[in-house]
């Protein structure tokens, strides 16, 4: 297991003690962190994507680098999902947090 991955289990593991409903599991067979079972951050050739939102402004959070998630070949990119590079990971865990509250605010508008 390299730095990248060994980092993000730390944060999934961490944020599993402080909020009850995480859970790991998979996304695109890649290992991911998911709330209430609905997958929020995954781990994906050394980067972390995070589902943040249309409205997520990496300046507003410091992000130098990241881009949108386009894992099909004709298909648009997927507007929630953002893959952050490890050149970022000091930011990591709180954008984890963030988009935990990003699937909880969804969650609590769909009741």
């Amino acid at each position: 297991m390299n730095k990248e991955e060994i980092l993000f289990n730390k944060i999934g593991d961490s944020l599993s003690k402080d909020y009850l409903h995480i859970t790991k599991g998979k996304m695109m067979s890649a290992p991911g962190i998911k709330y209430k079972n609905k997958v929020f951050a995954f781990y994906y050739k050394k980067e972390v994507i995070f589902r943040l939102g249309e409205d997520f402004d990496p300046k507003e959070h410091n992000v130098e680098k990241c881009r949108l998630l386009n894992p099909f070949k004709n298909k648009a990119p997927m507007k929630n999902w953002f893959q952050i590079p490890y050149s970022e990971n000091r930011r990591w865990e709180k954008l984890a947090k963030d988009a935990l509250n990003v699937l909880k605010e969804e969650l609590r508008s769909s009741k």
